[in-house]
């Protein structure tokens, strides 16, 4: 036997309720209506819902059994409904995001943080990679968005690119090593200091090759490599070693991990950070509400590092 379920949810409601009328007035039903579900319902199972002749309603035995098993059907329904109109409006699903090792842990991940703790209910997926991948993935449909640092000239003619923030790297080192203190740096000053080399087939490390040799340092040792951001933080703080990294790395973890950027310019990368998508795709839902939570954070990173370089500007 096969009973439809909205017959159950409509009889949950009228014994909630205490009456027909009152039970098609939660629904927004006409009391005739509601009688002909009940009537067809009882049909169906051969017995009576309701004791004959008793007011206010009283459903019988087998009707209040079927009416809680109504309710609870009526319950999913409900918790149904609102899942998809969160869903719906960005505030609900699953979102596959891509990046960069050093830019991601560094900047992005404390904002993924922040974004689900107001949106906890969207479930974020994070992978590693490089341009060749991220873009491969975006392609294939394994990645919603990647987050990385883009040159103008690499961007696919499929593919959309918002920037986000101008790159810029710095030499950075402990907070107690010996050059931290010093207002005015020379190459001479660094020459004799070891180096924290990110991965090998990492954009930063091209950037620390050609930044050093943009500042006339050919030749240098490197003490440490290959690490994540979180090793490269704990080598630098724990010895004299210098390294090369984005300066928004720097800035973000500046009041929690001992380490500052050195006052020597150094030649930036002609890249961008930004966010990377397919562009004939449908985003997830919830996609458009990260991005645009995202663009927001930046802009307000963007804008302290701002003020702090006028800051150090002025009292220099």
């Amino acid at each position: 036997m096969k009973i439809d379920s909205e017959h159950l949810e409509i009889l949950a409601v009228i014994v909630e309720k205490g009456g027909l009328t009152e039970g098609a007035d939660a629904l927004g039903k006409s009391q005739p209506s509601v009688s002909r579900t009940m009537a067809l319902l009882e049909e169906r199972i051969g017995t009576p819902l309701f004791e004959p002749g008793r007011r206010p309603l009283r459903p019988t035995e087998l009707g209040s059994q079927l009416a809680r098993l109504g309710a609870r059907i009526r319950t999913q329904s409900l918790e149904a409904s609102r899942l998809v109109q969160r869903y719906r409006e960005g505030q609900a699903g699953h979102l596959r995001l891509g990046g960069t090792p050093i830019f991601f842990d560094g900047v992005v991940a404390s904002m993924v943080a922040d974004f689900q703790n107001r949106h906890s209910d969207v479930q974020i997926a994070q992978t590693y990679g490089y341009f060749d991948q991220l873009s491969a993935s975006l392609r294939s449909g394994a990645l919603d968005l990647a987050i990385l640092p883009v040159h103008a000239k690499m961007i696919p003619s499929d593919m959309h690119f918002t920037p986000l923030l101008t790159g810029r790297n710095v030499i950075a080192c402990s907070a107690t090593h010996p050059l931290a203190r010093r207002s005015v740096i020379t190459l001479a000053d660094i020459e004799p200091y070891s180096w924290i080399a990110p991965p090998a087939d990492s954009p930063l490390f091209r950037d620390l090759q050609r930044a050093l040799k943009s500042i006339g340092l050919d030749e240098f040792k490197v003490s440490f490599s290959g690490g994540t951001l979180a090793s490269i933080f704990s080598v630098v703080v724990g010895s004299d070693a210098l390294t090369v990294l984005p300066y928004s790395v720097v800035f973000s973890h500046r009041r929690t991990i001992p380490i500052q950027a050195l006052p020597l310019r150094i030649e930036h990368p002609e890249r961008q950070l930004g966010l990377l998508t397919f562009a004939d795709r449908v985003p997830p839902p919830a996609l458009p509400r990260f991005v645009a939570f995202i663009t927001e954070k930046f802009k307000q990173l963007d804008s302290r590092m701002e003020h702090e370089q006028q800051v150090t500007r002025r009292r220099g």
